[in-house]
């Protein structure tokens, strides 16, 4: 028999899953504004990270109301991943556009090759799972971390599941993934712009170190992949737009560049989209965290696990 709170969550998505697209992204702006008044760790949290990062070049007043913007952006976007979670392809074409699509296909000097691609928590991030309607002769593949109440990630993962991506638990499936990528063409997506703990690589980001995921860049090098990185941004009401990057060199002059300069090169592209639109972010989250950082090699075959665990 299935939770209290997992019917709780069918009984809120049912309705949601059945509005206008832009009554529920009007909604989640509601809910996300009054989660900014009542939620104070995470509000402080918002602001906290903000001055980290523009706290030289905005004033306190500003600060806030990008972290108000921000939270009605979270909510809005959390409410219409729900949402788009249930649309079909067509339905997802509308209002999703897609830049730079091109970079992802086939090159005539490496024919059939899986990509790489490093993502983060911009704006609906769930539409990456759905850029794949937009490439065929690709299979999309992502890693994500199963939620604590198996109900409610079966929930989640049933509702994914439509997009048509294959999702792997980072923690216990690592091997699939290493199959997925030996045998499929896969355009495999990492979010690699949170916390990653103290197997994480200490990388510069927004000018402190922190602990940054190494899963992109080690498996760029070790599957001899390319490697790009993917930002979703707002262009307007329950509409987005994901802007495919260029490619992030993962050798220079014919020999393999460290996985740190390659991580670098990463959290650089997030600083821009970052600075391009501030409350298009997930600012509640502690990126900058003290503590520890495992000694690492940095060449590009590191030991099994030693740099696969995806962020």
């Amino acid at each position: 028999m299935e939770p209290v709170w997992y019917w709780l969550a069918r009984g809120l998505l049912a309705p949601v899953q059945v509005l206008p697209l832009a009554w529920v992204a009007r909604l989640g702006q509601v809910g996300g504004g009054v989660a900014y008044w009542l939620d104070r760790r995470h509000r402080r949290a918002a602001r906290q990270n903000l001055a980290r990062c523009f706290g030289t070049g905005c004033s306190p007043g500003e600060l806030r109301a990008i972290a108000r913007a921000n939270f009605r952006r979270i909510g809005e976007n959390f409410a219409c991943a729900a949402r788009t979670a249930a649309m079909t392809s067509a339905e997802i074409a509308r209002v999703l556009t897609v830049q730079g699509i091109e970079r992802l296909g086939d090159s005539p000097d490496r024919p059939s090759r899986s990509k790489v691609v490093a993502i983060g928590h911009f704006g609906n991030f769930e539409l990456y799972a759905r850029v794949g309607q937009f490439l065929p002769g690709f299979q999309f593949a992502t890693t994500y971390r199963a939620l604590r109440q198996p109900s409610l990630n079966r929930l989640l993962q049933g509702l994914r599941a439509r997009s048509g991506c294959l999702y792997f638990e980072r923690r216990t499936e690592l091997r699939a993934v290493q199959e997925a990528m030996r045998t499929q063409r896969l355009v495999l997506g990492f979010l690699a712009d949170q916390h990653a703990g103290d197997r994480g690589l200490p990388v510069p980001f927004f000018g402190e170190v922190c602990s940054t995921s190494a899963a992109p860049a080690v498996f760029a090098l070790r599957y001899q992949c390319p490697l790009l990185v993917a930002i979703c941004y707002r262009t307007g009401l329950s509409r987005w737009r994901i802007e495919i990057g260029e490619e992030i060199p993962t050798h220079h002059r014919g020999q393999p560049r460290s996985v740190e300069d390659i991580t670098h090169d990463i959290n650089r592209a997030f600083e821009s989209a970052v600075r391009r639109d501030p409350a298009n972010w997930f600012w509640v989250h502690q990126r900058w965290k003290p503590g520890h950082f495992r000694t690492r090699p940095s060449g590009p075959r590191p030991r099994s696990g030693s740099g696969e665990r995806a962020s």
